[in-house]
């Protein structure tokens, strides 16, 4: 499994491990003799015990035989499962292409009622254009999938924009201004996409902030992230899409996006800058 530094990752991990060792506990087996059953060497066992290497499927599958507890393997798998998705590699969750990942979250932004976005590299999938989100996508195509289904996957995304307009969703967007004037795609498709913006941001049930660039900051630009309710934080990273659900870090990402909520114009402020931005562009 890859390795994140996110705490929330390797509080899961640590309670997987907690388990296996209770398992292995009231079994009346040691270490020793749970590596010989399993025909592994003791070490291994230490390691997964202890949180320090992640186990296998078929690790815990020899686990539970060797414990007598085969009854537990289908939920301990299950676990494993859980803590693999809290942080996925990109070439992992796109080895099929980019459509599925798309379909994916869509359960998780139906069920969500107050979203917080915050992106400092480009304006965030709900609130982007057909056209904007092609570039981005195609971009992410061209680096790092095989597969070719932009096509489709852009589709999955205009269709989740849909929450925007439908029940009871309350987003707060803050974008930083560089996102104004920085695009993967042509002119056209820039103005396009902030003209979108203009738009959006007069919804009742949005809040769209940009924060200016200016010296004397209080806080710098940090990883593009998405705050669902108060329960599930993801971040996409460079090498991968990390999703935190400890509560401490959650409440982390909220502090950390209140500050730079403080540092934002919104409404009039908000569309001067940018149409300041549309008319900088030409």
């Amino acid at each position: 499994m890859p390795v994140s530094g996110s705490s929330s990752v390797q509080q899961a991990r640590q309670v997987l491990a907690d388990r296996l060792r209770e398992l292995c506990k009231d079994a009346g087996l040691d270490g020793k003799t749970l590596a010989q059953a399993c025909g592994w060497h003791p070490s291994k066992v230490s390691r997964i015990s202890t949180a320090k290497t992640a186990p296998s499927a078929d690790d815990i599958q020899a686990w539970c035989r060797a414990c007598g507890r085969e009854d537990q393997t289908a939920d301990l798998i299950a676990s494993l499962q859980a803590v693999e998705g809290m942080w996925v590699e990109w070439r992992r969750m796109e080895r099929a292409g980019l459509r599925r990942p798309q379909e994916a979250v869509l359960p998780l932004f139906e069920r969500t009622r107050w979203f917080r976005a915050y992106s400092s590299w480009f304006v965030p999938g709900l609130i982007q254009t057909h056209g904007y989100t092609e570039d981005v996508l195609r971009a992410v195509q061209r680096r790092r999938v095989e597969i070719d289904d932009v096509a489709d996957a852009v589709a999955v995304r205009m269709e989740r924009q849909r929450v925007l307009y439908e029940g009871q969703h309350r987003f707060a967007f803050l974008i930083e201004e560089s996102v104004l004037r920085n695009a993967l795609g042509e002119l056209d498709t820039q103005l396009e996409q902030l003209e979108h913006l203009l738009r959006v941001g007069s919804l009742p049930n949005v809040s769209l902030g940009v924060v200016p660039t200016r010296l004397g900051r209080s806080r710098m630009p940090v990883e593009g992230f998405w705050i669902f309710d108060t329960v599930q934080v993801n971040v996409e990273l460079v090498s991968g899409h990390l999703t935190i659900t400890q509560p401490s870090e959650v409440g982390a990402y909220a502090d950390t996006f209140a500050t730079l909520a403080d540092m934002a114009v919104y409404g009039a402020k908000a569309r001067r800058l940018i149409t300041a931005a549309m008319d900088s562009l030409g």
